[in-house]
């Protein structure tokens, strides 16, 4: 013989039939104990009014089977299915949020405190609970009960809501408790006509979207930072080609005249140019260098410049080796050298001297090229708006952000001092050689830093 329990349609029957047996046969011993206090009122009487108690007792009963039938069909309809889990006033949920602890706070305060009728709130966020009193409303209509309307009397007038947020390793678990504003015996008379589970749905479903809008958002974050950080490298690898072939141009076009007034200078040129590409090359498709590497290119290039300066030309460095590693735009440090010779010592009839130093100090790293050449008034634009200096800048905002600055002062008492200022980042330690070229020690002079 097949069990009815066994079946869904059984197991919806089972369920609503023992509701409603369980609230008539509570309702029925109330009505026992009634009866007993009824008849020892009018225990004076010879014959006591039982039919009126009788009608009130068949009136009370209508009523329960009604209220019975109408919470069965109300939770029926709301979620579209019926057991010992869904007609219960108290439902409980454990929800697990890939959130820390207390951005899950945040997002179950935001959820349960935009929940419509509510009469108090309370929040403790030292221990991640909260509690919500919700005014119950007539779900056919929010009027006030007839007078002889007495489950609506005698039912709970607010629903409770308990949340609280247990942290774990990388996720957090949200308990919450949805029940009618009183004791457990209220569960044994009266029902809540499907409005703890409605509550319970809707605060999961809620919590459940608010997480899938944030990793969408999330994502969608992710992806304007990847394109943007492409079109970043994307710009800065463009304004690195354009500083290679200027330089490459000036250096192969001294080397063409150089064949024809002195062959054998000519050859010197060419061979410092190879070695030149051979230190820069490996590096030629990235937009940033470091300030080692940065020197060495930079001697490479001098090698090319005193073919045609000799004794006009002069270097001293004054770098600490502990900032080899730090990270520059490629060919910042060039570029300010190029700078400075072509504007400041190759039009002075005597030449001179180009410095270069660094310094970190209070989390700021300040690299400074300087030299004693004509100065403002003999550079093409002295406030440095030229088209390398604009490159500059340019690669310093995109690879350092906006605290990353390039000024020029003058230098005392001629020339022009260059600093690029950027915040310092302690880079990973690793061997790195210091340039080859022997260099002289840095005399003491005042310069702009």
């Amino acid at each position: 013989m097949l069990d009815a329990s066994s079946s869904p349609l059984g197991t919806i029957m089972f369920a609503s039939l023992f509701l409603g047996f369980r609230i008539l046969v509570v309702w029925a011993l109330a009505l026992v104990v009634g009866g007993f206090l009824w008849s020892g009122l009018f225990s004076g009487m010879d014959e006591p009014p039982g039919w009126i108690y009788g009608l009130l007792a068949m009136t009370l009963m209508v009523f329960t089977l009604s209220a019975v039938v109408g919470h069965v069909r109300r939770v029926s309809l709301i979620a579209d299915r019926l057991d010992t889990q869904t007609l219960g006033n108290r439902h409980r949920r454990q929800v697990e949020l890939p959130l820390d602890a207390a951005t899950a706070f945040r997002l179950l305060e935001q959820v349960i405190g935009q929940m419509p009728r509510l009469e108090g709130f309370e929040r403790s966020v030292g221990t991640l609970q909260l509690r919500a009193l919700q005014r119950r409303a007539d779900p056919y209509g929010d009027r006030p009960p007839s007078r002889w309307n007495l489950f609506a009397r005698l039912a709970i007038k607010r629903n409770q809501i308990t949340a609280r947020v247990t942290p774990g390793t990388d996720t957090s678990s949200v308990t919450l408790l949805f029940e009618p504003d009183a004791g457990a015996w209220v569960d044994l008379l009266l029902l809540d006509e499907g409005s703890n589970y409605e509550n319970a749905e809707a605060v999961t479903h809620a919590l459940s979207g608010k997480v899938a809008e944030q990793r969408r958002e999330e994502r969608e974050q992710a992806a304007r930072t990847e394109a943007e950080k492409e079109l970043t490298v994307a710009r800065l690898n463009l304004l690195h080609a354009q500083v290679e072939p200027h330089f490459l141009y000036n250096t192969l076009a001294n080397a063409q005249v150089l064949t024809r007034a002195d062959p054998e200078r000519a050859e010197q040129m060419l061979g410092h140019l190879i070695h030149y590409l051979r230190s820069s090359l490996p590096g030629i498709d990235q937009s940033v260098s470091t300030l080692g590497q940065e020197l060495e290119r930079v001697h490479a290039y001098l090698e090319i410049l005193r073919i045609r300066m000799g004794a006009r030309l002069a270097l001293q460095i004054d770098v600490p080796e502990s900032l080899y590693h730090v990270a520059l735009p490629s060919m910042s440090l060039q570029t300010l050298v190029e700078n400075a010779i072509k504007h400041g010592l190759e039009p002075k009839s005597g030449g001179g001297t180009v410095w270069i130093l660094a310094r970190e100090l209070g989390g700021q790293l300040t690299v400074t090229v300087a030299d004693d050449g004509q100065g403002i008034t003999g550079h093409t634009s002295g406030t440095g708006t030229g088209i390398g200096l604009k490159n500059l800048r340019e690669r310093l905002r995109l690879t350092c952000g906006e605290q990353a600055s390039l000024a020029m002062v003058s230098n005392f008492p001629s020339g022009v001092a260059a600093t690029i200022s950027l915040p310092y980042v302690a880079p990973a330690p690793a061997p790195f050689a210091a340039p080859s070229a022997a260099v002289p020690p840095l005399p003491e002079y005042p310069h702009a830093s």
